[in-house]
């Protein structure tokens, strides 16, 4: 079930929020993870089996963990035990697939496997492994079931994401307020994020589907198609997380921000620092960290580990090349940025620095382009006609009548996917009381009228995907 879908807007949402305010505060976590299970199994009625499974084992894993604290040994072989459980299942279904083809290729006898990837695996498994993991390093482990299976199955953030740590929400399970104040919020949040997702995201990805579908591009079209995609990519996922978090509020939960203007930034680690925040502090937390982090004897053990962690970033997002160059190459500009301290002597010099922020767009760019590719070639192709190095022209009418139905959503998409109109509205509230007094309810009603613009388009269009459903 989708947010952006009416089933969810005009029956889900509705009736398990009012049901929710009605009921003792002892049963709202029941029935706010039988309506996750519910809200899961309506497009996954089989793999619903795979996230409750997951739910128990983590769960009798970490009581497991609790009680032999004593014994260390015991605790590190159940500890391991739990990750390769966990990770054994993401491995079958979101891996196993790719694995067989490459081994297909050398020996015929070796049958491809055609499993079907359970939507939001990667983020519910991270999830437990974190809970079980946070155990071991002496979280107190929850004795109720419900508790646990909530904090894996929340519906808000269960699909793509936030992935949430357990010590962030351990003590909202167990005590939390719905304000009205509260529940306004997180309907504007929601609000913003649906506005973002329908009136942005799925608009300019119209342009990114033609560009990407073909394979001789004018400069112009292959910018056209890079940028659509750099927003589209943006305006979807952080407008899912807006709309998992503002939900989240309506049921008194508060989640992290998952981002903060990454386009705004002026070097790659910045970036990673902006983008999807909570998968990267998920990778600092249990690899990086783990590894040594910076803190090793040599900048050589130090690109090693940042390699692996970048490694693993681009294996999570899916089994694909593409995938794996685009970790790759990030782990190398990272990499390089840390040991020669380009944050820290960008700030020393300004026309460096701008020039490094125009770099840092390109690679965000020029990344995003290889992770919308069928293959690494296709993506090379696609860069080099950026620059008209193939030679298929510098643009053609196809490309102006795109440039011309699209242009408004271009300019919009850049404008508000870095702070410029919000500290243009910050300066303006400090200088006028009449903005500060309204400025907050104008820009309700604003989003309110956009949401009803948002369902005429759930209505007359069946154009809806969800990039971040794929990992």
């Amino acid at each position: 079930m989708l947010f952006t879908s009416l089933e969810f807007l005009l029956l889900f949402l509705p009736i398990v929020t009012l049901v929710n305010l009605v009921l003792p505060r002892r049963f709202q976590n029941i029935w706010l993870f039988f309506a996750s299970i519910f809200f899961y199994s309506w497009g996954e009625p089989t793999f619903v089996f795979i996230m409750l499974a997951s739910i128990f084992i983590n769960y009798l894993l970490a009581l497991k963990l609790d009680e032999n604290r004593q014994n260390v040994g015991l605790t590190k072989i159940i500890l391991d035990g739990d990750i390769v459980i966990n990770l054994g299942i993401l491995f079958v279904y979101k891996y196993m697939n790719f694995v067989t083809s490459i081994f297909h290729n050398y020996n015929e006898n070796v049958i491809i496997t055609e499993y079907v990837l359970p939507i939001g695996i990667s983020f519910y498994t991270f999830q437990a492994i974190s809970y079980v993991v946070d155990v071991y390093r002496g979280e107190k482990a929850q004795a109720n079931i419900f508790h646990v299976g909530l904090y894996i199955a929340f519906f808000p953030q269960l699909i793509a994401g936030p992935i949430v740590r357990y010590n962030d929400i351990s003590e909202q399970l167990i005590n939390r307020n719905i304000t009205a104040k509260k529940f306004c919020e997180g309907l504007y949040i929601f609000l913003i994020g649906f506005n973002k997702k329908m009136l942005l995201a799925n608009i300019l990805s119209n342009v990114a589907d033609v560009s990407f579908a073909s394979r001789n591009n004018t400069v112009l079209m292959s910018w056209l198609g890079a940028i659509s995609y750099t927003l589209q990519i943006y305006y979807d996922f952080s407008g899912y997380s807006d709309m998992a978090i503002g939900l989240a509020k309506l049921f008194g939960f508060e989640l992290q921000k998952n981002f903060d203007y990454p386009y705004s930034s002026k070097t790659v680690t910045e970036f990673w620092r902006r983008w999807h925040i909570s998968l990267g502090q998920w990778f600092r937390d249990y690899v990086y960290f783990p590894l040594g982090g910076s803190r090793v004897s040599s900048k050589g053990r130090i690109i090693i580990n940042l390699m692996i962690v970048w490694l693993l970033t681009g294996i999570w997002h899916g089994a694909n090349t593409t995938f794996i160059a685009w970790g790759i190459a990030y782990g190398i500009i990272i990499s390089i940025e840390k040991t020669l301290g380009i944050p820290k002597k960008l700030l020393e010099h300004k026309k460096i620095a701008i020039a490094y922020q125009i770099f840092t767009m390109f690679a965000v760019v020029a990344g995003w382009v290889t992770f919308r590719s069928e293959g690494v070639h296709i993506a090379i192709g696609h860069i080099l006609d950026m620059f008209g190095l193939r030679g298929y022209g510098l643009f053609n009418e196809h490309d102006l009548f795109y440039l011309r139905e699209y242009g408004v959503f271009f300019i919009l998409g850049c404008l508000l996917s870095v702070p410029v109109c919000k500290n243009l509205l910050y300066m303006a509230k400090n200088r006028n009381i009449i903005v500060k007094k309204y400025a907050s309810h104008c820009l309700y009603i604003v989003n309110v009228a956009l949401f009803l613009v948002g369902i005429s388009y759930l209505v007359i269009s069946a154009h809806n995907p969800f990039i971040y459903f794929n990992f």
